[in-house]
């Protein structure tokens, strides 16, 4: 097997990132569709260049890869990044890379499930992310998944002759509602 079930969802589970996907990872990655919202179009990622990109996250981080449930079939990563333990603060990222799979739930589904274990397991109380404007079914999904916008950098992306501004969005331990994790975690009778 290839993936290892971290965190299990309903739908789809968390799993360490696996190398050997490189292929994958380098095919969304360059899809102009995902590097747009990524902030990433201007890279150039070849195979050589995206599997150390994958070492990296093997080795240090809260990376996961996301997979569906039944089929085992790789629908993209999320990321817990920006660790602060004495604040308990982080930020989170996340990608669908295939198209096809977007619009589904899959990333508010993914997103409840990182940000649960952020809270429950990492014992943070803020975690926050960053979105284009454009990006308006990704900023739906973040609401659903239980963020909430808190301010904006405006005119911080430049594409296609037009100035976009980043949202900031973030989510408080206190908002987190899903209970994914709790079957599997202790509790005090």
């Amino acid at each position: 097997m290839r993936y290892f079930k971290k965190l299990e969802g309903s739908r789809l589970y968390l799993s360490p990132v696996n190398p050997e996907d490189v292929e994958t990872y380098t095919r969304w990655i360059n899809d102009l569709s995902v590097s747009v919202r990524l902030g990433s179009s201007r890279e150039v990622f070849g195979l050589q260049r995206e599997q150390g990109l994958l070492e990296d996250m093997v080795k240090e981080g809260q990376n996961f890869a996301i997979v569906r449930m039944n089929e085992d079939q790789l629908l993209g990563n999320c990321s817990l990044f920006a660790m602060d333990p004495i604040r308990r603060v982080a930020e989170v990222g996340i990608f669908l890379g295939d198209e096809e799979q977007r619009g589904q739930g899959y990333g508010t589904e993914a997103l409840q499930l990182i940000c649960e274990y952020g809270f429950k397991i990492l014992n943070l109380n803020n975690i926050m992310l960053r979105v284009f404007e454009f990006n308006q079914p990704a900023i739906r999904c973040y609401e659903k998944a239980g963020f909430r916008g808190f301010g904006r950098r405006s005119q911080s992306y430049y594409m296609n002759d037009t100035y976009f501004d980043e949202i900031y969005m973030e989510m408080l331990r206190s908002d987190c509602k899903t209970t994914y994790l709790d079957a599997k975690l202790p509790r005090r009778n």
